[in-house]
C-alpha cells in the first residue's frame, strides 16, 4: 500500500493528487478568538475581524504528508480524586491508567511512528513511555504540550474552587473562553501554545508521529489544526488515552497544507458506554453510522449511488448493531438507499431481540423511518463530470467540489439534522438515543451542522465505512452538542480501519 505519507496517491493506476480548492475567507465560530493574538478589551466589530485574521494565519509548508496521531494520559490520580490538574506535576497513572495505556500501546504497536512528542508532566511522560514500547528513538517532550495552565484553581478539588472562587469557578465551567484566573486567559493561552506546537511538530522531518498530552492541550490541537476558536473548548472531546488523528497533506502551491481530521477521541473503552461528556451527564444522543461497505470497490464520486452492501459491509453493520446492543435505542432513522436501509435493518433486528440476546428481558420496540434528506447521491450526479476519479475515501476529498453541490449538500444535511433534533426533543421518555443511518458523506455534514461550520470546513472531516460518531446533548437538543467520538471503528475489529497506515512497503492508499 501507498502510505498517506507518500504523494501523489495512486487510484484506480493514475496518479491522483488531492483536490486544491482554497477555503474562502471565513470567521472562526468564536466570540473570543481575538484575544488569541491581544488580550485587550475589544469591540464586537474588533472582534470579528481579528477572527478572521486568526483563522487565516498558515501553517507552514510541508513537503510530503504527514499523519499526526493525538494520544491523552491515561487516568491520574488527581482524575480519579476529581482534583484540578492543569499543568500542576503532582499526581501520577493509577492503575487503571496504566492498563488504559497499555491497551493504547496495543492499538499501536504495528504502527511505524518516526518520533514521538510528549508533554514532560509525569502522568502523559509515562503513558508515553508505555505506548512507545522498545522502540529506539528519544520521546521529545515540549513544554508547550503541558497542560492547561489554570494558576490558583491547581490542586482544588472541585467542590473547593466552587466555595473558593464562586462567580470565576462558574464562568470556567460555562465561559471558559472567556475565563480570566490571576490576571489569565488560560484557554486563550492555550489555544496560542496549541499553535506554536504545530508549527514545531510540521517543521519535523517525519511522517508518522505521535504525539502525548492532556485532555485540554489535545481539544486545542485539533480545533486549532482545523480552524476553529475557543469557543469550541470542551466539544471536541478527550478522554483518557483517546485517540485522535490528523492529516496533513502537501498544497500543491506550497501553501499551508490541506488538514483533515480523520478520528476524535478513539478509546480504549467502548464510546457508547454511560458516562459523562465534558463533565455532565446527558439523557440525550445521536448517533451518527455509517452504512456498510457497498459493491463499489472503487469508492468514486461518480458511483455515489444506490448499492448493496457487500459482505464486508454487512460484517460491519453486525459489528455495529453488536456494540449498540447494551443501549435503548429509540428510534433509527435512515436513509432511503439500499445500503443505509440494509444497516439500519440489521441494527433494528438486534436491538428488538435483545431479550433473547441476554441483553435484557424485556423486548425492545424500535422506531424506524426513512427520512429523503439523509440520501445525498443525486446531489454529486451532475458534478461527476469533473470529479469522476475523486475517492470518497481520500481525507478531505470534499474540498474538490463545485460550491454549488457543496451548498446543496449543506442545505439538504441541515434538514436532516433539524429532523434528528426534533425527534431528539420527545419528553416522553427519559432517555432518548436515536440512531441515524446514512453514507459517510452526509453524516460529514451533519457532523457540520452539530458545530455551526459552514460548507468550507467539510473536507476537514474524514469517515470510513462501518463507523460511528456520537454526539451527546448534556444540557437539551436545543443546547450545544459534544462530539464524544468521531470516526470510532474499534468496534470493527479484525475489519477496522487501522489508526494509522504503515509508512513503508505499502502498495496502495
Amino acid at each position: 500500500m501507498i502510505s498517506l505519507a507518500n504523494a501523489p496517491l495512486l487510484l484506480n493506476g493514475r496518479d491522483h493528487h488531492l483536490p486544491t480548492k482554497r477555503r474562502t475567507p471565513f470567521t472562526v465560530r468564536s466570540s473570543s478568538s481575538l484575544q488569541e493574538i491581544d488580550k485587550s478589551p475589544t469591540t464586537a466589530e474588533d472582534s470579528k475581524l481579528r477572527s478572521e485574521l486568526c483563522a487565516l494565519v498558515p501553517f507552514p509548508p510541508i513537503k510530503a504528508a504527514k499523519r499526526v496521531v493525538l494520544v491523552r494520559h491515561g487516568q491520574s490520580t488527581w482524575n480519579e480524586e476529581g482534583r484540578i490538574q492543569g499543568s500542576s506535576n503532582f499526581s501520577v497513572l493509577t492503575k487503571k491508567g496504566e492498563a488504559q495505556a497499555e491497551t493504547s500501546r496495543q492499538m499501536l504497536i504495528d504502527d511505524s511512528f518516526d518520533i514521538c512528542f510528549s508533554s514532560p508532566l509525569i502522568r502523559s511522560k509515562r503513558t508515553a513511555e508505555i505506548i512507545w514500547g522498545t522502540r529506539e528513538d528519544e520521546i521529545i517532550t515540549d513544554s508547550d504540550l503541558r497542560e492547561i495552565d489554570l494558576y490558583s484553581f491547581q490542586g482544588l478539588l472541585k467542590h473547593e474552587g466552587k466555595a473558593k472562587f464562586g462567580p470565576a469557578f462558574r464562568q470556567w465551567q460555562v465561559d471558559a473562553a472567556n475565563f480570566n484566573i490571576d490576571g489569565h486567559y488560560p484557554v486563550r493561552e492555550l489555544w496560542g501554545r496549541a499553535r506554536n506546537c504545530w508549527t514545531k511538530i510540521l517543521a519535523h522531518e517525519s511522517k508518522s508521529v505521535l504525539v502525548v498530552a492532556h485532555n485540554a492541550v489535545n481539544q486545542a490541537l485539533v480545533a486549532t489544526a482545523i480552524g476553529l476558536g475557543t469557543e469550541y473548548f470542551r466539544i471536541l472531546l478527550q478522554s483518557n488515552c483517546g485517540v485522535s488523528v490528523l492529516d496533513f497533506i502537501p498544497h500543491p502551491d506550497g501553501g499551508s497544507p490541506l488538514i483533515c481530521l480523520n478520528r476524535l477521541n478513539q478509546t480504549p473503552g467502548s464510546p457508547v458506554a454511560t458516562g459523562s461528556s465534558a463533565g455532565r451527564r446527558t439523557s440525550r444522543r445521536i448517533i451518527l453510522v455509517c452504512q456498510g461497505s457497498t459493491q463499489d470497490s472503487e469508492a468514486t464520486v461518480s458511483k455515489l449511488g444506490d448499492q448493496q452492501m457487500n459482505m464486508l459491509g454487512v460484517i460491519q453493520a453486525q459489528k455495529t448493531a453488536e456494540l449498540l446492543l447494551d443501549l435503548k435505542v429509540s428510534t433509527i432513522i435512515s436513509s432511503p438507499n439500499n445500503a443505509s436501509a440494509q444497516t439500519a435493518s440489521i441494527i433494528s433486528q438486534v436491538q428488538e431481540a435483545a431479550d433473547c440476546l441476554g441483553a435484557d428481558c424485556v423486548p425492545r420496540y424500535v422506531e424506524m423511518k426513512n427520512i429523503p434528506d439523509l440520501d445525498v447521491a443525486e446531489i454529486f450526479q451532475p458534478s461527476t463530470k469533473d470529479t469522476i476519479d475523486i475517492s470518497y475515501l481520500l481525507p478531505g476529498w470534499l474540498n474538490g467540489l463545485d460550491d454549488t453541490v457543496t451548498s446543496a449538500l449543506r442545505e439538504r444535511s441541515g434538514q436532516a439534522w433539524h429532523s434528528l433534533l426534533t425527534k431528539l426533543s420527545d419528553e416522553s421518555e427519559e432517555e432518548k438515543i436515536v440512531v441515524a443511518v446514512a453514507h459517510p458523506v452526509a453524516h460529514i455534514a451533519l457532523i457540520g451542522h452539530c458545530l455551526n461550520l459552514t460548507e468550507e470546513w467539510l473536507g476537514s472531516f474524514h469517515l470510513d465505512a462501518g463507523s460511528i460518531s456520537v454526539v451527546d446533548f448534556p444540557d437539551g437538543p436545543t443546547g450545544r452538542g459534544i462530539i464524544r467520538c468521531i470516526n470510532y471503528t474499534a468496534h470493527l475489529g479484525r475489519w477496522s480501519i487501522p489508526i494509522t497506515r504503515s509508512t513503508v512497503d505499502d502498495d496502495s492508499f
